[in-house]
């Protein structure tokens, strides 16, 4: 039998997890022992409720912004991305595939545990790029 990729693991228990609304203690353990570290810093930036989803009005267009330790760092779920540093160096020479960040984001959104802010079309593109400033 193959392994299940990291993304593969994460994708089941967050699936599992919508429908439950709660993360089973085998899915805890497993996310902590496919992530490590990672994992460890994704399920305590969700239990600090870091993780945010702007919603512009009225578009409806969608941004997800996780709350680190330095900066706020923007994540495209879709396209498995972070702004961080983690990211860019391990994920990019393919030392992990997700950086805690992008796990955090994954969990709340499957559980609904997150701040939704919802703000006005005309305030999109200087929060972006306040959101893509490299931390000093």
């Amino acid at each position: 039998m193959k392994k299940a990729s990291e993304t593969e693991v994460l994708e089941h228990v967050c699936k599992e997890a919508k429908m439950k609304k709660r993360v089973i203690k085998a899915h805890l353990s497993r996310l902590s022992t496919v992530f490590g570290s990672r994992f460890t810093k994704a399920w305590e930036a969700l239990n600090k409720r870091r993780i945010k989803k702007y919603v512009f009005k009225p578009s409806g267009r969608v941004v997800w912004i996780v709350v680190g330790k330095e900066r706020e760092y923007l994540v495209m779920p879709a396209a498995d991305f972070c702004s961080c540093d983690d990211f860019y160096f391990r994920a990019m020479n393919r030392k992990i595939h997700l950086c805690y960040h992008l796990i955090a984001q994954k969990l709340a959104e499957a559980l609904e545990v997150y701040d939704l802010v919802e703000e006005n079309d005309q305030l999109y593109d200087s929060l972006i790029e306040e959101w893509k400033k490299v931390t000093p």
